[in-house]
């Protein structure tokens, strides 16, 4: 049974600096959890699967979902090597502090921290789009106040539920964990029990979808098939990612070196194979893939009314969006110990506010605040797409800022590993991390998602300036931590 007392847990912090604040009681299993809860294939892969069917097909089904997810398992490789040596709260932040310096830990950190805010308004907004879409409601009850009032509760629910403690939202994103693999199977299993013919050519079939569905299309019209291909990696990209919440629970986590890092691994390989096997049996699913096109974002709860008998199809959607709900509960809890550790060491204002823990919950319940209250604003004044548009990217670059820094430190400046290791792997996979994360940058700031260009690229000068003009004499990063950097 989990205690309060881990003394290794706590030598380790107190190396790195800092003593033992949080509640330790998550498992291994309950590491892995949080990450499966946010990676979650039935928000992300369900919700975007249309962003995948409508580049180059069902290639991007059959063959883009898995690539991806293999270059996901190299960063994740990477980040777990990285998280085993440094278990903190700050995860991303502290790592990029300590190997590349406090110039990349402060960037990284508000790059992760508005990539978590943000990704928790979208996770929210989605799941109310996709309820609406599964069960008609019709346009006159789903006013731009209703959808707005619903997604702020939806938040600020979600904020109660982790202000009472880590041992609540732990038996709440176990919980979730469980129902992901759940419904995945039976959905799954249904699906291809209900297909009478299997095309299986579906699977690496390219067709341009490119211009579809008409009054609403995904992608403009092009002629650029490979190019396609390449932007439907975004249906895995936004789905797969989120698994640096176990390294943002690490201080709240049994044998966090070890535990830590098979989190990051395992949610990311498990949701890669339960994922495509879900997906590529929705393809198949379909009574025609053409139809399904025409669908849009609506294509998958209408294969599943099309092949399944309408109580099962029902129940499964209700099942879906309670599991986008506690995607969007695990995303806040993420959130707002990436604000505590960033809080903790002066860098955000009011730090001595948002640092504070709940003496009888041993949860930062400032920060958990602070961090729904900002996602809520940012669901009211901030369009969905904008926000979409944006989180993702700002996740990947606070995911390719310290990865490159581990890269340029590993057996330099930084060289006592962690009980997790890739060893020579390490600066090999580094490079291919850092490089992919770089290209699905790019690919996120494509039609039409070109807004994101403008608001990246004003976030980047805004922190330079805020960088050189007040931070780089004032804040001071994490505490030093170089006993912990080289072998004695």
């Amino acid at each position: 049974m989990p205690t309060e007392h881990h003394p290794d847990d706590e030598h380790l912090l107190r190396q790195l600096g800092y003593e033992q604040e949080l509640s330790r009681r998550m498992s291994g299993f309950s590491n892995f959890a949080i990450s499966l809860s946010i990676i979650c294939i039935l928000a992300g892969g369900i919700t975007s699967f249309h962003v995948g069917l409508c580049s180059a097909g069902g290639a991007n089904i059959g063959l883009g979902w898995p690539l991806v997810c293999l270059f996901s398992l190299c960063v994740a490789a990477t980040m777990a090597q990285v998280a085993s040596a440094f278990p903190t709260a700050g995860g991303l932040y502290h790592w990029g502090s300590i190997l590349g310096g406090r110039a990349c830990g402060w960037v990284t950190a508000w790059f992760n921290l508005a990539g978590l805010i943000t990704v928790l308004a979208a996770i929210n907004a989605g799941t109310y789009d996709f309820a609406t879409a599964a069960f008609g409601v019709p346009a006159e009850a789903n006013t731009a106040t209703v959808r707005t009032t619903v997604i702020v509760l939806m938040t600020l629910s979600q904020g109660l539920l982790n202000h009472y403690g880590i041992h609540l939202t732990t038996q709440l994103t176990d919980f979730s964990g469980w129902l992901i693999l759940a419904v995945a199977a039976v959905l799954t299993v249904a699906l291809l029990l209900a297909t009478k013919h299997f095309e299986w050519a579906r699977l690496w079939t390219f067709t341009n979808f490119s211009g579809l569905p008409e009054g609403g299309a995904v992608f403009p019209k092009q002629d650029n098939l490979p190019w396609l291909f390449a932007l439907g990696f975004l249906l895995p990209a936004y789905t797969i990612t989120g698994f640096d919440a176990s390294a943002h629970t690490s201080e709240e986590t049994i044998n966090a070196a070890l535990n830590v890092p098979k989190g990051i691994v395992r949610s990311v390989w498990v949701s890669g194979v339960f994922g495509w096997v879900m997906i590529c049996a929705i393809l198949l699913a379909m009574p025609s893939v053409k139809e399904g096109v025409a669908q849009g974002a609506n294509v998958v709860p209408w294969t599943m009314k099309a092949a399944l008998p309408p109580a099962l199809a029902s129940g499964l959607l209700s099942l879906i969006i309670a599991a986008q709900y506690l995607c969007g509960l695990a995303a806040l809890t993420s959130a707002s110990r990436m604000t505590y550790a960033f809080a903790r060491d002066g860098g955000l204002p009011f730090s001595d506010a948002l640092r504070r823990v709940n003496a009888a919950s041993k949860s930062p319940s400032v920060a958990v605040w602070f961090a729904a209250i900002a996602a809520a604003l940012f669901t009211i004044l901030v369009p969905y797409v904008t926000i979409a548009a944006v989180c993702v990217i700002f996740l990947y670059i606070s995911y390719v800022l310290p990865v490159a820094a581990g890269f340029l430190a590993h057996g330099r400046t930084w060289t006592r590993m962690g009980p997790w290791q890739i060893g020579r792997l390490y600066r090999p996979l580094a490079v291919v991390s850092a490089l992919g994360c770089v290209f699905l940058i790019v690919i996120g700031m494509q039609p039409p998602n070109e807004q994101a260009v403008k608001i990246v690229s004003g976030t980047v000068v805004l922190l330079l300036v805020v960088w050189f003009g007040l931070e780089n004499r004032r804040f001071r990063g994490p505490p030093e931590a170089c006993s912990v950097l080289r072998v004695p």
